[in-house]
């Protein structure tokens, strides 16, 4: 089709360049943080602090070596944060690359190419096929088919002529048209979606787990270490001797390799998930795999195929199914952009039936609605075929009322129904009707129903109208109620709504929001630029093979194989993973909260430090680190969503710590009174303690139920075996501590094998009573 002959004057140059002062030019900001402010963000954090504050009293202790150590891991940590901080900047991005680099504008009454970012509201331009729209527009002019889809998430075309609106992003199918620009830059309904992106944000279940374990730690030992020092001053303990031991305490009481211990828990949950087809590009989406409730699925693209297919064809008295579809494809375009035609003419081929010899093809008209073929009939004679909406056809070939009836019936399913009549060109007869639909993705029921299985209740978003999203929703297995359309309800919950529809890119952002604020954990998987906003604000977003740049980058984990496969894989691995970091978490806190109060306890008892800071050190770094190991142990994952209740996690830690506290003390008690070891060899025998009292904490919480009721990982075993090794090492040799004999330190180490069966009994219970599993 031609351009339209009568077109509009357009701006004068003078009034646009007005207009681009008054509105801007049309392009989203550049907002990209500065590099420095970033850098220096990942340095001022809880946990970042008390390193800072431990590093620092090193250095003024003349310990450079020490200081070296934690130094190294806050860099590291720092620099794990900084690599994630680009993600939304990234997203932006992919966003500005959708849109058009120049447009086709009339100004000072001529045709001329300009760049996008100089169009403004009342400029007139010329939407072409195979263009991308770039701007938000008012349709004044001829007819077009556009694709929107990837920012409405309606997987068919929108078709129409004056009057129509367009936007930013869209990208023309068929025709051409001339169109008034109505908004520019973030006015349009891409730059809001960019907008959305920027500002999307949640902090993970796993930063606000660090958070609360660290805060919890450091009120409860912070308490204590002013204990401690106010016990050395009324000793009349001299400054020289108050402050080792209050930097003793502050290395107890540092958590030094949790986040250290997260990040490479899903480092190696990403590994894994990379070879079964994910690939997580925010590595705190594989803590939120395990904690995920709710998933928000996509309809178009991701649930369905995105791939308009012939679902239906109701042959007429006279004719069968392959000789409709044939009869259709003669009427459809080869090799054009429309899908409707492309979906036809692949139908057509695959039925087989042999198609009478085309003599002339007049393509789709949007005026008249339909498009127009003319083959040689069986008899040699002429054959008029034409292809279009119902209503025309009907008006053409006429039709009864059972067809009408057949027509509604189909419609009312969600389909796209056409009428195909063929025949004599004054005598046309209605041959067949043809349903289309974007069809399910084969998969799709049966990943519903495991998630379903797995605790993990979904949710279909689209943009599509509510009859089509239902006909979707039902075929895989969402059988919950629609949300009428119109404003989304407040306070909607998961439970209510099977199903939202017709909605808008930022209504599902709002959607993913709402669903957060009552306490779930939020999963979103899409595969477009309008999915972009709602993948960024959950705490999991997920983007199918098929994505868009703009989602891919939007998203914490990327399909990278067909399917939705992958999703009830990264929920598995999710709730592995999460199961080694607890473990790790429940050690952690055991450990430092008898760390802490054992050297209280050691002061009350000796008069003195019971650990030097160099000792702390060796323990610090054989038991934090070493410790990392549970990160590969062989776990058995939980059958519903996990959750972070760190209130029982710090209840279930202070009483295993204080059940290691007492068997700390007893073997104290021994050495100084049975044994009458002096002060040097007390710290010799402190340190031995809490490595061998440690190992067992670790092989007791490391399992839910009795700590033999699964075998450890190699790397576990072995960190043991070195962490042991080490220890018994130096003690036996007097290294770096007072040398024990060999009979003391077998003796420590087969009472710790009792303790780990006790204190198994205790756990059970405690497990038990607070639902940890």
């Amino acid at each position: 089709m031609g351009a339209p002959e009568i077109q509009p004057d357009g701006l004068t140059s003078a009034e646009a360049r007005r207009r681009l002062k008054e509105f801007g030019p049309n392009a989203m900001p550049d907002t990209a943080p500065q590099l420095w402010r970033m850098a220096i963000e990942k340095f001022w954090a809880p946990v970042p602090w008390m390193l800072e504050l431990a590093i620092g009293f090193q250095i003024f202790l003349g310990e450079h070596v020490e200081a070296a150590v934690i130094a190294l891991l806050l860099v590291f940590n720092a620099a794990l944060g900084f690599f994630q901080e680009g993600r939304a900047q990234a997203t932006l991005d992919a966003l500005r690359s959708r849109l058009a680099l120049s447009a086709s504008v009339r100004r000072d009454s001529a045709w001329r190419t300009v760049p996008a970012a100089e169009l403004v509201p009342g400029d007139v331009v010329k939407l072409s096929l195979g263009a991308v729209v770039a701007a938000d527009a008012r349709v004044i002019a001829g007819d077009v088919l556009l694709d929107q889809s990837m920012l409405t998430g309606e997987s068919l075309p929108v078709e129409g002529g004056t009057g129509l609106q367009t936007f930013a992003g869209a990208l023309v199918r068929r025709g051409e048209a001339v169109a008034e620009v109505t908004a520019t830059g973030t006015r349009t309904k891409f730059g809001r979606t960019a907008e959305l992106v920027r500002t999307a944000h949640v902090v993970s279940s796993q930063q606000k787990a660090v958070l609360r374990v660290v805060r919890n730690l450091a009120i409860f030992n912070g308490t204590v270490v002013v204990i401690q020092v106010a016990y050395a001053t009324a000793l009349g303990m001299s400054v020289a001797e108050i402050i080792p031991l209050t930097l003793t305490a502050v290395l107890a009481a540092i958590p030094v390799a949790l986040p250290a211990t997260f990040s490479l828990a899903t480092t190696i949950g990403a590994r894994v998930l990379a070879r079964q087809g994910v690939l997580p590009t925010r590595l705190s989406a594989v803590d939120e795999a395990a904690t995920m409730d709710v998933l928000c699925a996509d309809k178009t693209g991701t649930l369905t195929r995105n791939a308009l297919t012939v679902t239906t064809v109701r042959p007429m008295p006279g004719f069968d199914a392959p000789q409709v579809l044939a009869l259709a494809g003669l009427a459809s375009s080869e090799g054009g952009q429309d899908p409707v035609d492309a979906a036809i003419r692949s139908a057509a081929s695959s039925a087989g039936a042999p198609p009478p010899k085309l003599i002339a093809f007049v393509p789709f008209d949007p005026a008249r609605k339909m498009s127009e073929a003319t083959a040689t009939g069986p008899d040699g004679g002429v054959l008029r075929i034409v292809k279009g909406a119902f209503a025309v056809i009907a008006g053409l070939a006429g039709t009864l009322p059972k067809e009408a009836a057949a027509e509604s019936e189909l419609e009312a399913q969600g389909y796209r129904v056409l009428a195909v009549a063929a025949g004599p060109p004054a005598a046309l007869r209605l041959a067949g009707l043809i349903a289309l639909s974007d069809p399910p993705r084969a998969e799709s029921a049966a990943l519903i129903a495991e998630l379903r299985a797995l605790g993990v209740r979904t949710i279909m978003l689209t943009g599509d109208a509510p009859v089509t999203a239902a006909v979707v929703a039902r075929s895989v297995g969402l059988d919950g109620a629609v949300c009428p359309p119109g404003p989304i309800p407040d306070h909607a919950r998961p439970e209510e709504f099977a199903v939202f529809a017709g909605i808008l890119p930022e209504d599902k952002y709002d959607i993913v929001k709402e669903f957060q604020r009552t306490g779930h954990t939020v999963g979103m998987c899409g595969d477009g630029a309008n999915d972009a906003p709602a993948l960024r604000q959950a705490h999991i977003g997920i983007a199918v093979s098929t994505a868009t740049d703009v989602a891919k980058s939007a998203a914490g984990m990327v399909l990278t194989e067909p399917g939705l496969g992958g999703i009830v894989a990264a929920v598995k691995e999710g709730r592995v993973t999460f199961q080694r970091i607890l473990t790790y978490c429940l050690r952690s806190m055991t450990r430092k909260i008898s760390q802490l109060l054992f050297l209280t306890v050691g002061l009350m008892m000796t008069g003195h430090a019971i650990l030097t800071p160099l000792l702390m050190v060796i323990l610090m770094t054989g038991g934090d680190f070493l410790a990392m190991s549970t990160t590969t142990d062989n776990v058995r994952p939980s059958s519903k969503p996990n959750a972070w209740r760190i209130d029982n996690l710090t209840l279930a830690g202070a009483i295993l710590a204080a059940c290691n506290l007492a068997f700390c003390c007893a073997a104290l008690a021994i050495g100084k009174y049975r044994l009458g070891l002096g002060i040097d060899a007390l710290r010799t025998l402190a340190a031995i303690t809490l490595v061998f009292s440690g190992q067992s904490v670790l092989y007791v919480v490391r399992e839910r139920r009795r700590l033999w009721s699964s075998r450890p990982s190699l790397w576990l075993m072995v960190s043991s075996v070195v962490d042991v090794g080490i220890i018994a090492t130096l003690a036996l040799g007097g290294i770096l501590m007072t040398a024990l004999p060999v009979s003391t330190v077998a003796a420590t180490m087969a009472a710790a094998v009792v303790f780990a069966f006790a204190i198994d009994i205790v756990k059970v219970a405690i497990f038990a009573r607070l639902r940890m599993a």
